[in-house]
């Protein structure tokens, strides 16, 4: 059976203060099983200095603080890490929970030792302008630090392990944050890194908090078919070792059973139900060499027939984190499809480990190789992410860039450009060279000339047309995938935007100027410097700049100068915003329309979207974006539109990273005050299709006393399932999450999406 959540035990249960030496005693003989000729010495030292200082300190479990940074390095020796990643382990959180500081790790342990322990340290002791801020430069500074010394991720996923195992002890609302981290970037790093054991039990652990219902449920219908699929691979394998041992092929064989979360991913991404996940039960074959991988898929595919599709050559092409074997489903005796992975026990190892299988830090080794292809994506990362400054954006890169890459492709040459799944030919372009792919015009693939937007495919040969001086598009950011060409985007776009809009800002402003008879050739500079410091601008070019992009009108500006400017009437408004709109395009309407200190978007009643306002800044025009159409209670942006004013979108929103390409533009918004006002919200719930369902579906909103707009339900006749698409009416993020986890509730509902327009 799966493991259940961890119930909080109270104090008197808790491990016992001798435990704590027990628990070092047993580290010290796992690790001199293997590094015999090691002095454990420096290890016992770096025990009794923390445990010296969390001396006092507990777990919310009630046990001695001491017992989390000895599992961590009990975590690591299973890793078998060498002595100062263990060391590091022991006394990760003292500069974060203790009065002891870098300075004083680096004396007693020395350099390398306190350089992996400030890595591994979040930066928690420093004043930022929001969690959001904090969270990204931690992992900024755990990314570049994992650059020069691997041993800190390590270190870090051994801790991120641990406190998982251990969640259950704390709110829920953390339990929630943490757990959801780990999903986002723990467990992708891990994946990366290949290290499948570890990747396995985060996103498991982390499944069971942020989606209780659906983790139990299948772990249920997996407990319930457990008898049943042994028994299968029992009989599966014996065919096999007497097939395998006729051929001569020397093998041993292991069983899988599909992860819960892989499950989870299979059920949401296909929209199927349990009973339809056919690669449930794998078999693994692991033999001696690469010829006799290749040997037992001859001998599994002529005992049984192989569904076209399926069969993935990962020892050809490895996957980006070195992992290989090879993979093939069959059907087998009782019309069963099940998978065969097969590989050698070198590549097992490597499978299950990853880059800690083959880690020598006794050479004294304690970064990668140069041409180490686990960690060149690592290098790459954050190379991308150094010009990515605004902290929303650079979590955001970050988790997309985490996930993993899939899509195998071709230059005509031969070389392989491995791509994320979905990826354009303008990912393609960017990932050969930035000037390919600022100059890229068409692409072949295959021979044949396609849109720039066509979805690259495994096997794909893909030749880039390039032209000389041309310029990407800003659509082209609704289209790519990877960090890399992104950033490469809305590099050029920001700063051919930022100099049209130095230019309008300028013009408007001396046109502002002229109006009210005022010669701006009088005032110092000095008095300008002022003025732009004012808004918080180092330099008036960046005032300029925000004068273009609207945020601020001229005469607000010229007011800050000291100039006589009075006041303006709202028919003063209307007959400028016609005038500015034939000289100025864009900003200036936008501008004038801001100065009123009107709400009112078009077409809206001024008090529905009062309930959002600019932080800092009560006079700007501010509409919800109608792609998204955020909810109270969600995480919102602020972007500045031209001679629309403050685009409101939810963070979740797909379209929020295309428009974010210039970071001035962004604006901080915020819900500003409680109201009964309801926002409609589109969902699509997919169902197996029985009779019943819909009625049990609406009930859900009649019991909640929430109003349904719209409904349609068809069924599919793929995959014998049923879709309900509906708008709905909620009053906030809270209300939308309870509906939608009592829908997910009904036996049948396999998956409920909001959608964005």
């Amino acid at each position: 059976m799966l493991p259940a959540f961890p119930e909080p035990v109270s104090s008197t249960e808790a491990v016992p203060q001798d435990a704590v030496e027990r628990l070092y005693r047993e580290l010290e003989a796992k690790v001199r099983e293997y590094r015999p000729k090691d002095d454990l010495a420096p290890l016992e030292k770096a025990f009794r200095f923390a445990r010296k200082w969390h001396e006092g300190q507990t777990r919310r479990s009630g046990e001695p603080y001491m017992v989390h940074p000895l599992q961590v390095a009990h975590i690591l020796a299973d890793m078998r890490m060498d002595l100062v990643a263990m060391q590091t382990g022991l006394l990760h959180d003292l500069v974060e929970d203790t009065s002891v500081t870098i300075e004083q790790v680096r004396k007693e342990f020395g350099d390398e030792v306190a350089r992996s322990v400030d890595g591994v340290t979040k930066l928690t002791k420093l004043d930022f302008f929001s969690a959001e801020e904090r969270q990204a430069e931690s992992f900024r500074k755990m990314l570049l630090a994992m650059v020069e010394d691997i041993r800190v991720i390590m270190v870090k996923l051994a801790d991120r392990l641990h406190n998982m195992r251990t969640l259950g002890y704390l709110s829920a609302e953390r339990r929630e944050r943490i757990a959801r981290e780990t999903l986002e970037i723990y467990a992708p790093i891990a994946h990366r890194l290949g290290m499948g054991k570890i990747r396995g039990e985060l996103e498991d652990l982390a499944f069971q908090y942020l989606e209780p219902d659906a983790y139990r449920e299948i772990a249920d219908a997996m407990e319930s078919r457990r008898h049943s699929n042994e028994e299968f691979l029992k009989e599966i394998k014996t065919t096999v070792e007497a097939e395998l041992r006729r051929e001569g092929i020397p093998a041993r064989m292991e069983s899988r059973i599909k992860r819960p979360y892989s499950v989870f991913q299979k059920l949401r991404r296909q929209k199927i139900s349990f009973d339809q996940v056919y690669d449930l039960t794998a078999l693994r074959i692991i033999t001696d060499s690469v010829k006799n991988c290749y040997a037992a898929l001859g001998v599994i595919h002529n005992k049984w027939h192989p569904i076209p599709g399926r069969i993935k050559d990962f020892i050809a092409i490895p996957r980006p984190n070195l992992y290989q074997s090879l993979h093939t489903s069959v059907v087998g005796p009782h019309g069963q499809t099940f998978e065969v992975q097969i590989r050698t026990e070198e590549m097992h190892r490597i499978a299950e480990e990853g880059i800690a299988a083959h880690w020598k830090y006794k050479e004294g080794r304690k970064g990668p190789a140069a041409d180490d292809q686990r960690i060149a994506w690592l290098r790459h990362l954050v190379e991308w992410q150094q010009e990515v400054q605004d902290p929303g954006e650079f979590l955001s890169t970050l988790k997309v860039d985490l996930y993993p890459e899939e899509v195998y492709t071709f230059t005509p040459r031969g070389k392989v450009i491995v791509l994320p799944r979905d990826a354009s030919p303008i990912d393609f372009a960017y990932a050969i060279h930035s000037d390919v792919g600022n100059t890229c015009v068409g692409a072949k693939v295959n021979g044949r000339i396609v849109p720039l937007r066509s979805a690259l495919r495994n096997g794909d040969v893909v030749e880039i047309m390039t032209q000389p001086g041309h310029q990407p598009s800003k659509d082209w950011l609704a289209v790519v995938k990877t960090a890399r060409a992104r950033n490469k985007i809305k590099h050029l776009i920001n700063t051919n935007e930022r100099a049209k809009a130095i230019d309008i800002g300028q013009k408007y402003l001396e046109k502002e100027a002229r109006r009210l008879g005022v010669q701006l050739s009088r005032i110092k500079a000095v008095e300008f410097d002022k003025a732009a410091s004012e808004y918080g601008y180092s330099k008036m070019e960046d005032l300029y700049a925000a004068l273009g992009y609207g945020k601020f009108s001229a005469r607000q500006v010229l007011g800050k100068l000291g100039l006589p400017v009075g006041p303006l009437s709202n028919q003063k408004v209307a007959s400028e915003e016609t005038e500015e709109s034939k000289g100025v395009p864009g900003s200036q309407v936008e501008s004038a329309a801001m100065t009123t200190g009107a709400l009112q978007a078009p077409g809206r009643h001024s008090d529905e979207d009062t309930v959002i306002k600019v932080r800092g800044i009560d006079d700007l025009l501010v509409y919800r974006a109608k792609c998204c159409n955020p909810i109270r209670g969600e995480s919102i942006v602020g972007y500045v539109t031209r001679g629309k004013g403050v685009a409101v979108h939810a963070k979740a929103c797909p379209n929020v990273q295309n428009l974010m390409y210039d970071v001035e533009r962004k604006i901080e918004v915020e819900w500003a005050r409680s109201t009964a006002d309801a926002f409609p919200v589109r969902l699509v719930v997919h169902t197996d299709d029985r009779p019943g369902m819909l009625n049990q579906l609406t009930s859900v909103f009649s019991d909640d006393n929430t109003n349904i707009r719209s409904l349609e339900a068809k069924t599919e006749t793929d995959n014998d399932g049923g879709v309900v698409e509906m708008t709905v009416d909620v009053r906030d993020k809270k209300q939308l999450e309870r509906l939608v986890a009592s829908m997910r509730r009904i036996s049948g509902v396999r998956d409920v999406e909001r959608m964005f327009n």
